[in-house]
C-alpha cells in the first residue's frame, strides 16, 4: 500500500525525515548568515549638503522627465506601436501627480513669500 505521492511505508517516512533534516540545516545556515549580515556595521556615505535651489532643480528635472516619458509613450501608442495601454496610463498618471505636487510646492512657496513680504518691519 503506497501513500499519497509515493510517500508510504518506512521508506517514505525516512525520506520525509531526511528532507526535514535538510530543511532545518538550511534554515540554520541561513539564520547564521542573516545574523552575520545584520551584525556587520553598515558604512554609509555622508550625505553631501545640497541647497534648496539644487533640490528644487532636481525635482523639476524629474517631473519634466516623467512628462516627456508619458508624452513619448502616448505618441507611440497613437502611432500603433506595440505599447501596453496600462504602461501609457501609468506614465500619464505619474506625470500628472508629479506636476500637481510641483504646483502645490510652488503655491506654498508663493504663499510663504507673500506672508513674509506683508510682515511689518
Amino acid at each position: 500500500m503506497s501513500g499519497v505521492g509515493g510517500v508510504g511505508g518506512a521508506m517514505g517516512v525516512d525520506r520525509v525525515m531526511a528532507l526535514r533534516a535538510q530543511i532545518l540545516e538550511r534554515n540554520q545556515a541561513l539564520s547564521k548568515a542573516n545574523a552575520q549580515v545584520a551584525a556587520a556595521p553598515v558604512q554609509a556615505e555622508p550625505a553631501k549638503p545640497t541647497s534648496f535651489v539644487e533640490a528644487m532643480g532636481d525635482a523639476l528635472k524629474g517631473v519634466n522627465a516623467q512628462q516627456n516619458k508619458a508624452s513619448e509613450l502616448s505618441a507611440m501608442y497613437e502611432r500603433g506601436e506595440t505599447v501596453d495601454i496600462a504602461k501609457v496610463m501609468m506614465a500619464r498618471q505619474q506625470a500628472s501627480v508629479g506636476f500637481e505636487a510641483t504646483m502645490q510646492v510652488r503655491n506654498k512657496l508663493l504663499s510663504a513669500y507673500k506672508d513674509i513680504m506683508s510682515m511689518p518691519v
